[in-house]
């Protein structure tokens, strides 16, 4: 029984994840770390204006919005419990905190997971990077 070399064959080597990753949850070039990843709050350059860096190939699609809906309502729902449990506001106060915490984070992590999510694609060479 043959096996085909083709199978075995590995393609260009991955890049380091977890500096891509902390460049990208700054917001920053993957390769470099130094660049700008965003000309404004999304959408993102076509190639970091630090290294030339082409990051045009960037698929982020819905994960970003996905995640920052996921940690959002994780943390601010078992701190809304928390804090109804300790000190009862009323229930008009509880609504207006959280729902104004709640757009503020979802809206800070935004950027963040997308930064994180290129940077990912970037080091796996996904997507033609």
């Amino acid at each position: 029984m043959e096996t085909d070399p083709a199978l075995f064959e590995a393609g260009p080597p991955t890049r380091p994840s977890w500096p891509a990753i902390r460049a990208g949850l700054g917001q920053r070039c993957p390769n470099c770390g130094t660049g700008h990843l965003f000309s404004s709050y999304l959408k993102l350059h076509p190639a970091c204006p630090h290294c030339g860096e082409d990051l045009s190939h960037a698929r982020a699609d819905d994960g970003p919005a996905y995640l920052s809906i996921l940690v959002t309502a994780k943390l601010l729902g078992t701190l809304m419990l928390s804090v109804y449990m300790a000190w009862q506001p009323h229930p008009v106060v509880l609504a207006t905190m959280f729902c104004v915490g709640a757009t503020a984070m979802a809206l800070f992590l935004l950027p963040r997971f997308k930064g994180m999510i290129v940077a990912i694609q970037w080091a796996n060479r996904m997507h033609g990077f």
